[in-house]
């Protein structure tokens, strides 16, 4: 076939920084690349081509999503293509170094780029022996390479040592290659990246400070010390994956549940994650619900905060979308969905429900003299963000605690804090969060450090 540029479709998918690929091959058929098990977007787009899925390849094993290669092969009889040190325990097509699958009249050559993970391939798609794109999954990426410590601390060095040599023989491939990246901006499974998905290996070998690096050592330094914390459920996907995921329905669906049904499942030990808005949240909510608001992020923060081997239940609001919030749940292996709130907060207080608030502080609202640790209203403040948002810019005086590590610091926290982070949704988990704890007069800021800066007049301190 003659390859063009819109034969290779990038699926973005915004809350997890990651990008899948469906490449066209021309014939009605296509090959998916780290597709996750939300689907949606990936059918949507082969149905708008008429394409049926005839291979489904995975450069490793991810950590931070479930794979939807078990269920390509499921629906559409995909060829799972995928690392031979993976060991994973379905039918797939294992691949090694140099292993190349002919894809009729492109060809995929598997190029081992162990880093990220120890079975990490790169998948080079050539057209004759014309080198078009590489799949580089978690290895070179955008401005930087993927994180090397999901295999615990331990190895993070070793790991990033490996990484240094892969990167480098990727950076051997012609100028013009595209390097295309499943991690990028926004994934906690990359050091942190620029804006852009995907460049050319020339582009990279100029602007890439890693591959800039002069040599292994200081690669090791650059690329471990710009770390950061990664969610907790990171620490499970990688041997959910190994395994293979559970092949499920078209539409799964969220059961409908009535307010003695919320509380009897409260009872037996479910978590109540309430996704609506922060302000609804704020106005009252379900005593012991965790705010994680329905927006792109969901998935990541879901998580990281939530253990997955209990029922949840949800509170929603209308005009948000079931579908949208199962799937969420389901990309990153939690699956015992017990329901929604039926009927909503209305139908909780038309059954005598008890109800919480929280605070809500505008920037606007900020006055007054400032007092060493106590920068608003005389309250102390929490910045819940992570550690590169804070160092960039935070209220004089802030405590900081990222919100993945607040329920077991929620003790460090006083009563009466004021939360906040970049717009306000973390914030109002945080609130939640410490509301179970115990702690008592919380207020959450509308807005973040940007916005307390603009409407005081006052600088923020840059740094710890």
């Amino acid at each position: 076939m003659r390859f063009a540029d819109d034969h290779l479709i990038p699926l973005v998918d915004e809350g997890l920084g990651n990008s899948a690929y469906l490449v066209d091959l021309g014939d009605g058929r296509a090959l998916a690349v780290d597709a996750s098990r939300d689907l949606r977007t990936l059918r949507a787009a082969a149905a708008r081509r008429g394409l049926t899925v005839a291979y489904a390849a995975d450069t490793h094993l991810h950590a931070d999503f479930l794979s939807g290669a078990v269920q390509l092969a499921a629906d559409d009889g995909a060829a799972v293509l995928a690392s031979a040190a993976g060991n994973r325990a379905f039918a797939h097509t294992a691949l090694a170094d140099g292993d190349e699958t002919d894809l009729g009249g492109l060809t995929l050559r598997a190029l081992a780029t162990p880093g990220h993970t120890d079975e990490h391939l790169s998948f080079l798609l050539l057209d004759g022996g014309r080198e078009l794109g590489v799949f580089t999954g978690g290895s070179l990426i955008v401005d930087s390479a993927a994180r090397t410590d999901l295999l615990g601390a331990d190895r993070a060095e070793e790991l990033a040592r490996a990484q240094y040599r892969s990167l480098r023989r990727l950076a051997e491939l012609p100028d013009e290659t595209a390097v295309w990246p499943t991690h990028g901006a926004g994934s906690f499974c990359s050091a942190p990246p620029g804006a852009a998905r995907t460049a050319a290996i020339g582009a990279q070998k100029r602007a890439n400070p890693l591959l800039a690096a002069p040599d292994e050592d200081s690669f090791v330094r650059l690329l471990l010390g710009s770390l950061g914390s990664y969610p907790a459920y990171f620490d499970r996907l990688s041997e959910a994956n190994r395994r293979g995921p559970a092949v499920l329905p078209p539409s799964p669906a969220l059961a409908p549940l009535t307010a003695a049904e919320v509380r009897g499942l409260l009872g037996r030990g479910a978590q109540l994650v309430d996704v609506r808005p922060a302000a609804d949240f704020a106005a009252g909510h379900i005593p012991g619900a965790v705010s994680i608001p329905l927006r792109d992020q969901f998935a990541t923060w879901l998580g990281w905060l939530l253990p997955d081997d209990m029922p949840l239940v949800f509170v929603t609001s209308a005009g948000q979308d079931p579908g949208e919030l199962t799937w969420q749940a389901l990309k990153i292996g939690y699956e015992r969905l017990a329901g929604r709130l039926d009927g909503g907060m209305a139908a909780w207080a038309a059954d005598g429900g008890q109800q919480r608030t929280v605070e809500l502080v505008s920037a606007e609202r900020v006055s007054g003299r400032q007092a060493p640790g106590r920068p608003v209203h005389g309250r102390p403040v929490l910045d819940v963000r992570q550690r590169a948002e804070y160092r960039a810019g935070h209220i004089p005086g802030a405590l900081h605690i990222e919100l993945g590590q607040l329920a077991e610091r929620a003790g460090d926290v006083p009563d009466g804090v004021l939360v906040h982070c970049g717009h306000g949704e973390r914030a109002m988990t945080a609130a939640s969060l410490l509301q179970r704890a115990g702690r008592h007069g919380l207020a959450v800021l509308q807005g973040g450090p940007a916005d307390w800066a603009r409407t005081g007049g006052r600088a923020l301190e840059e740094g710890e």
